[in-house]
Parts: C-alpha cells; structure tokens; sequence
C-alpha cells in the first residue's frame, strides 16, 4: 500500500532528529515541504510548459498563465495534502473525513488569506525585504497550520464514558 511506503520512508530518517521533535511533527514537516515542492513544481509546469505562459481563455473569462498555474496547483496541493495529513500524519483522528475535508479546506483558506495579508504587513508597512518577509510569513503560517490541523481539522475527539 503507497500509505505504508510513505509512512515507513518518512519514518527512516526521523531517528536524526527525534531529540528535536515528536514523531508527528517530523512527518508533518516532511509531507508539508514534499506538498509544497510538489505545488511548485506543479505551478511552473503549468505554467511554462501547457500555458506556455500565454493568457488563457475561458468562456468570456482571460487569465494570466500564472493564475490558470495556481488554480492547477491548488487543486493538486490541497488534494495531496489532504491526503497526506489523513492517512500519514494525523492517523488517529476519529472525526468523519467529510469534516476533516471541510476543515481542511477551511484552514486551506485562511492560511492563504493569513500568508498575503502578513507578506503585505511585513513587506509595504514595516518595509521588510521581500524573502525576509516571506521567511517570516512562511514560518508562522506553518506553525499556525500545524496548530489548527492538529486541534481543530484532525483532532481526536475524546471517547464518552459510558459508565457514568
């Protein structure tokens, strides 16, 4: 089974740094930077190579290849890394996955929204470098996404006890 392979080849490598981190941030971290290369490479794909970074037209509608780009990237991105936190990293949430799903993409968003308004903050108010702003940025947003998914999108729900 694929799940078993990731889980196993994540798994290799995190007796060097189990003194620096649990087990599931270890593959949190190792599933969310796999899904964000896999969306970069995804988006300059789409990009360059079916875009050929030429407007696209749909309908009435014309969007730039990079937006064309990003939807594509979205759709995957979101998808695998979905995925990957259901069956890899959070295996012991018992929450229905259409909740998890719908959770998911609620934090999806926001963290979208959170990573323009904080590289804008941080980059037109306090007139930050743009890679020092998206470093920062990026380095909240990860920690925020891993707060909410691990307590709000795949958290384990509690067993009621029934003997009381």
């Amino acid at each position: 089974m694929p799940k078993d392979k990731i889980i196993s080849t994540i798994d290799f490598f995190y007796p060097l740094f189990r003194k620096f981190m649990p087990l599931q941030t270890f593959r949190y971290a190792a599933c969310g930077g796999g899904n964000t290369i896999l969306s970069i490479l995804v988006f300059n794909f789409s990009d360059t190579i079916i875009f050929k970074e030429e407007d696209v037209h749909i309908g009435i509608a014309v969007l730039k290849s990079y937006n064309a780009a990003l939807f594509i990237s979205f759709c995957i991105s979101f998808t695998v890394g979905f995925l990957l936190m259901k069956y890899v990293v959070f295996v012991d949430s018992n929450i229905k996955g259409r909740i998890q799903l719908f959770r998911y993409l609620v934090t999806y968003c926001v963290n979208l929204v959170l990573m323009y308004l904080l590289l804008k903050l941080f980059v037109e108010y306090a007139n930050l470098d743009k890679w020092a702003a998206q470093l920062i940025t990026t380095a909240v947003v990860i920690t925020l996404s891993y707060l909410a998914q691990k307590h709000f999108t795949f958290r384990t729900k509690k067993a009621v006890n029934e003997d009381l």
